[in-house]
């Protein structure tokens, strides 16, 4: 099994949470509070560049610059392993120090603008950071607690028909380090049993994308809905109540757009969105608005809130 860190943890901040939903953060540091993980959030941390970089706003280089400046800051603090709440900062990160270790034209680079700009002490050496190592997405370290985890679980969810969307920056860009498949993703299926709660597992569309696709939500809108409403279409032939994510890019995709695309599909889905954090959290008897943020969601929460049983 993959190993994990219990400390020296940079819990690394993620624009989508941070301004689409907090409670994801939030509920992540209440869960690694309960289960005695240790880790910090630093303030001088910066944006790993994801949605520019797939926008074509930041190239390859720019990106680096800044994952090895953030790189640096985990060092610096004695928290070398870096855990994200977001599959895109999962893979820009572990590009970023494969580039950093394995491309010296870039790595020179790299520093030349560290150096340029008087940030010397920045300044990159093969191995400070270990892609496989000390890169992790946060669901890793709840799959691998996720018995301590159940040990705090004080409401049953088991009535309702959950399941999950695995991020494709997590399971298809660095497939060798994902844990539990890659074909039939169960991270996040692992998790939520071990909560008391089994998910339907495998349905039609399980591997699908969300459909965003960064700029084709903008660019090319109806294709990229057209695929997220395929998926919302064969979850409500499985009656699904809840759909699981690891990534707020694909909780947003599915969210945000799930009215629009039942207006334009002429039916109602009734299915909900959480992050796995915030599912785990809700499960652990968290405070539905100020831990878990359920007011930041497209999709109202509360109808489920009624249906929850305290165990």
């Amino acid at each position: 099994m993959k190993k994990t860190p219990n400390n020296n943890i940079l819990l690394f901040k993620t624009c989508l949470v941070n301004v689409e939903y907090p409670g994801i953060e939030s509920s992540t540091c209440y869960i690694l509070d309960q289960i005695g993980v240790e880790y910090i959030v630093d303030e001088r941390q910066s944006c790993c560049t994801g949605l520019g970089h797939y926008f074509d706003i930041f190239d390859q280089l720019s990106t680096t610059a800044i994952a090895a400046r953030n790189f640096h800051i985990a060092l610096e603090i004695g928290h070398g392993n870096i855990v994200t709440m977001c599959a895109t900062c999962y893979a820009i990160l572990k590009k970023s120090a494969k580039l950093l270790n394995h491309n010296k034209k870039i790595r020179n680079k790299v520093n030349n603008i560290l150096n340029s700009s008087d940030l010397e002490k920045m300044e990159y050496k093969i191995g400070d950071m270990d892609p496989s190592k000390n890169i992790f997405h946060v669901a890793e370290i709840f799959f691998n607690k996720k018995e301590n985890i159940s040990k705090f679980v004080q409401l049953d969810l088991s009535n309702l028909r959950v399941a999950t969307h695995h991020a494709c920056h997590y399971c298809k860009v660095y497939f060798n380090d994902t844990m539990e498949g890659v074909r039939d993703p169960n991270l996040l299926d692992g998790i939520v049993a071990a909560l008391g709660v089994e998910t339907i597992g495998w349905y039609d569309h399980k591997k699908v994308t969300c459909g965003s696709g960064f700029r084709q939500r903008f660019t090319n809108k109806e294709v990229s809905l057209s695929v997220t409403a395929e998926k919302l279409l064969s979850l409500k032939k499985n009656n699904v109540e809840i759909l699981i994510h690891m990534c707020p890019n694909c909780q947003m995709q599915f969210d945000r757009y799930q009215p629009y695309i039942e207006k334009k599909l002429d039916t109602k889905f009734n299915i909900r969105h959480l992050n796995i954090a915030q599912f785990i959290a809700l499960t652990l008897g968290a405070d539905p608005y100020n831990t878990i943020g359920i007011q930041t969601h497209t999709v109202p929460i509360e109808p489920l809130l009624k249906r929850i049983n305290r165990i």
